[in-house]
């Protein structure tokens, strides 16, 4: 019976080693599986981090193209208002001679013959006074 007493012993202490190796090992195991989850989250904190550093590079060169292209746009635009500007002085200037040429043909036209002028005048004068009553 001492026998049986101590392979009784021997496997209750066999399955009490085993249970307490198992519980070990799962503990190992957990002690692993957070060491790698705290990894994991290291891994993927320094590649959220990189991104972030990207998109803010990114951010800086798409600044800089823009305020490139704004002061482009503005030389342009500055350009096309001085040629705006010269264009329309030029346009009053030849408007300018041309009305100025034609005042004083007009004005030496009726010093050489000022009795045919006086009568075209009144001769206009009539039928614009007739169109005006008519309408």
């Amino acid at each position: 019976m001492a026998d049986l007493k101590d392979r009784m012993k021997t496997g209750i202490d066999n399955a009490a080693d085993a249970a307490k190796n198992a519980t070990d090992r799962a503990a190992g195991g957990a002690q692993n599986a957070k060491q790698e989850g705290a990894n994991v989250v290291d891994r993927v904190r320094d590649n959220a981090q990189g991104l972030i550093d990207r998109a803010g590079d990114v951010a800086g060169q798409a600044r800089e193209k823009l305020q490139e292209w704004a002061g482009d746009a503005r030389e342009t635009v500055r350009h096309a208002g001085g040629k705006a500007e010269q264009w329309a002085e030029d346009a009053y200037s030849t408007a300018s001679d041309s009305v100025g040429d034609f005042g004083r043909e007009v004005t030496n036209l009726v010093r050489k013959h000022p009795l045919p002028a006086l009568l075209i005048g009144f001769g206009v004068g009539l039928l614009i006074g007739r169109t005006a009553r008519v309408i």
